[in-house]
């Protein structure tokens, strides 16, 4: 019986220098690796964010919008290329570990509509876990049949991977300790929230007014909208703190660590 697999999220504020363009957290990595290594889980997905690498690539030409101009094509092919620099680091530090990790381009084998994933060839990975090889996808400029191109996030794939393979859990690897009653930055009563379903989150994003929804709750409310779809086919879902060293060690061990549990009901 194949075990169902891990999906694990680097965000890549954590595996990048996000005031510093194309500049890799090189510490964080390694450190990250050795946490996969040391907790020796088996069928594990890993899937990173683009942090400094991607995001101003992709803003300068406009990727996200879609084909307009042919100058965005070299803006295309730019913005793949930042994500495949930053994903040589993960790699390498992952490899040197002996951890059997391969890289699945999401360009090559995926195509969205409208920003959405339309489809996805998933043969070579469902083959890859079954082997016990890591396969690492990351946030990506892929064809969408309607815009020309666009940009594809990490939290997007997450989702949709853990609903298509069926995965046993989900564990968003942040750079805050989680979901909170308020925004900590500006309320100073503000505490983490352990626990919480679908329905309750939803009840709090509709509590949320305003440009603050891409701020409240340490920035991770966006993100979980994507990872929302996961959750309503019973996936639970973990934050956790990935900038603070042993976390998703322990996560990923499926120990007690601070962080939000997010579950159906």
């Amino acid at each position: 019986m194949t075990l169902k697999p891990t999906i694990l999220k680097l965000g890549g504020s954590v595996i990048t220098e996000k005031e510093k363009p194309l500049t890799p957290n090189l510490h964080a990595i390694g450190r990250l690796a050795d946490e996969i290594s040391q907790s020796k889980v088996h069928s594990l997905i890993l899937v990173h964010g683009g942090g400094s690498f991607g995001h101003p690539v992709a803003k300068q030409y406009g990727i996200a919008d879609g084909y307009v101009d042919p100058s965005q094509v070299l803006g295309f092919a730019a913005t793949h290329l930042a994500m495949t620099l930053l994903n040589s680091w993960v790699m390498e530090a992952l490899i040197s570990r002996n951890i059997p990790a391969v890289e699945v381009n999401p360009s090559s084998c995926l195509v969205t509509i409208d920003g959405r994933i339309k489809n996805m060839e998933l043969k070579p990975l469902k083959k890859m876990v079954k082997m016990g090889i890591i396969p690492v996808l990351y946030g990506d400029a892929v064809p969408d049949t309607k815009k020309g191109f666009t940009i594809l996030s990490g939290d997007q794939l997450v989702s949709w991977l853990a609903i298509k393979l069926g995965a046993d859990r989900i564990i968003m690897g942040a750079d805050v300790d989680g979901l909170f009653s308020a925004d900590p930055k500006f309320d100073s009563s503000a505490k983490l929230i352990e626990h919480i379903t679908l329905e309750k989150l939803k009840n709090l994003e509709n509590n949320i007014q305003g440009s603050m929804a891409t701020d409240v709750t340490g920035g991770m409310l966006g993100k979980m909208r994507e990872v929302a779809h996961a959750i309503d086919y019973d996936i639970k879902t973990m934050i956790v703190n990935a900038t603070i060293s042993g976390m998703v060690y322990k996560a990923l061990k499926g120990e007690k660590v601070n962080g939000t549990v997010i579950e159906k009901g």
